[in-house]
This record gives C-alpha cells, structure tokens and sequence, in this order.
C-alpha cells in the first residue's frame, strides 16, 4: 500500500513515531532529506538482518520520485515485511506540496 506526501506531512507534523527510511544515495541525502533513516536502495539487502525486528510494523520508504523506494518496498514485501509503504512521487512531490503552502 502507498502513502501520499500529504498523508506523510500530516504524520510528520504530528510527530507520529513510525519507521521511516530514506533509499536514495548519501549524497542526495545530505542535499535534503526528511529526517528519515538512510539505507541506499543497493545497501538494503545488507541491512535485513537489522531490519528483522520490523517486519510486522508499518514502515514508509521515500526516495527522490517514488521509483527506487518502490523497488525497495517490493524487495522488503519479498522478504516477508507485511506493512511496506512507498511515498508516491518521493521527495520532489513533498517539497512541492510545501511549496503550495
């Protein structure tokens, strides 16, 4: 299932604690990133094991435009993750809806 970035606004302006991890590279992250935990798309299968714990919670996966976190969010459901959730249109579209505000 898909969150929107307006769904995803209204829960970080709410300081709803959920997991949130970031797939793009280290340094489109360090440009702008939305507070959430990086793992690169290409590092995701050598952190599963630290993931493990996770697999029954929610967990929302951005990226630049909702591409490379939804290979990411396949990858994960693949593996048994239940709740995987990508940021449709990624972090252009959530700076765009800022923008609008």
């Amino acid at each position: 299932m898909d969150i929107t970035v307006q769904e995803l606004k209204e829960r970080l302006d709410n300081g709803e604690d959920f997991v949130f991890i970031d797939v793009r590279e280290e340094h489109e992250y360090e440009a702008d990133n939305l507070g959430a935990r990086l793992i690169p798309l290409g590092d995701l299968p050598d952190h599963l094991d630290e993931l493990e714990s996770l697999k029954d919670e929610e967990i929302v996966i951005h990226c630049r435009s909702g591409a490379r976190s939804g290979n990411a969010q396949k990858y994960l459901q693949a593996n048994g993750f239940t709740n995987v959730r990508n940021v449709l249109g990624g972090i252009l579209a959530y700076r765009e809806l800022e923008d609008e505000a």
